[in-house]
């Protein structure tokens, strides 16, 4: 919808179940465009991609059974956000966007976001190569990392020291035993990941744990658009607004303005103004000026948070068009987003996506 001109707006949402035989209902509401989408391919493709290939490990795209539900945007919302070509384009809808970026790595992401994601991207990479023959597609990881806090002369500072647990939940065939899952883990995911000097003889491993996860997917676990926006984000550091990325075009300011926050926060980071930023938004439904723009350092600001906020206005527009303009959104970038999380990549298809992660030389 986004490739084809005029312009559409969506903000759709998809349910995953295992209710009806491993049907897959998707329900999406809140769009407005004149492109003829053949849905069908667009959700099984997916559904491949993800690795639910048969019915053993909970979904077929073959077989499983989809609906569309397809209405119109209200009428209401879409008046009010004005010319979707001009300047004055109104937010799509109300609410806050945070940022956030820290000096802890080379991504200006959290250790503890970057070491799980690693984790992740290397398991997703060894059960698509063979590596892992046993790994079905459904998998979660996350580290635990002890930081030293130091908050002296108002500042508060946080520094990496051990990685204190590391946490893998593995989908797997059925007869494979716990010994090989955990030993194929430690050897070839986390090895391969963590950095052997963070960790030490305290650190903790949980390895499936709950010591059997044969069913995955939505076969086990409904899924639903907007449930992981803490994945899709900073896992847990800095803070969230509620709203999320998924389904939404760039009118809508959950996702535009989101991205924009990131991109500020990086850019005050990688520019030597802070160590640490936290950067919040809001706007109003049809208005396009953000309500308000809020930075906070943590103390580790070159200058107070009120001067490196006028340093902010001075090199930002943050209406709806100057993101979508300034961050080349109005293209198909998005899909790539949609695993691994939405902060700290790179583009590594050639599509020049991940815009907001290329940090803006600022002027005083």
């Amino acid at each position: 919808m986004i490739r084809r001109p005029p312009r559409s707006t969506l903000s759709s949402s998809s349910a995953a179940s295992d209710v009806y035989k491993r049907q897959v209902s998707t329900q999406s509401t809140g769009i407005t465009t004149k492109a003829v989408i053949d849905y069908q391919s667009v959700v099984r493709n997916a559904v491949k991609d993800i690795g639910f290939n048969c019915g053993s490990k909970g979904m077929d795209h073959k077989s499983l059974n989809l609906l569309v539900a397809i209405e119109q945007q209200s009428p209401d919302i879409y008046q009010g956000l004005g010319n979707f070509e001009g300047e004055e384009l109104g937010a799509g809808d109300q609410g806050m966007m945070f940022g956030y970026a820290t000096d802890e790595t080379e991504t200006l992401m959290p250790m503890t976001y970057e070491l799980a994601r690693g984790l992740a991207q290397k398991y997703s990479e060894l059960r698509n190569d063979g590596t892992l023959a046993w790994a079905r597609p459904d998998a979660k990881t996350q580290v635990t990392i002890e930081y030293e806090y130091d908050t002296r002369n108002g500042k508060q500072i946080m520094t990496p020291k051990r990685i204190e647990c590391v946490l893998i939940s593995a989908q797997h065939d059925d007869g494979v035993t716990n010994e090989v899952i955990r030993a194929d883990l430690t050897e070839k995911v986390i090895k391969a990941v963590l950095p052997a000097n963070m960790m030490d003889e305290n650190t903790k491993y949980w390895l499936n744990p709950s010591g059997r996860f044969v069913i995955g997917g939505p076969h086990g676990d409904g899924g639903l658009t907007g449930r992981k926006i803490i994945v899709d984000t900073y896992g847990g550091w800095g803070a969230h607004g509620g709203g999320a990325f998924s389904g939404k075009d760039p009118s809508k300011v959950d996702r535009s303005a989101a991205y924009a926050a990131r991109w500020i926060a990086k850019s005050l980071v990688a520019g030597g103004y802070a160590t640490r930023c936290l950067v919040q938004l809001a706007y109003a439904i049809g208005v396009a000026e953000p309500l308000s723009i809020h930075v906070e350092t943590y103390g580790t600001g070159k200058y107070d948070d009120e001067k490196i906020l006028q340093i902010v206005k001075k090199n930002f527009k943050l209406r709806p068009y100057d993101i979508i303009t300034e961050l080349n959104l109005r293209r198909p970038i998005y899909y790539m987003t949609s695993k691994f999380g939405h902060f700290g990549r790179k583009d590594v298809t050639g599509n020049n996506g991940f815009t907001w992660e290329t940090p803006k030389v600022l002027v005083e």
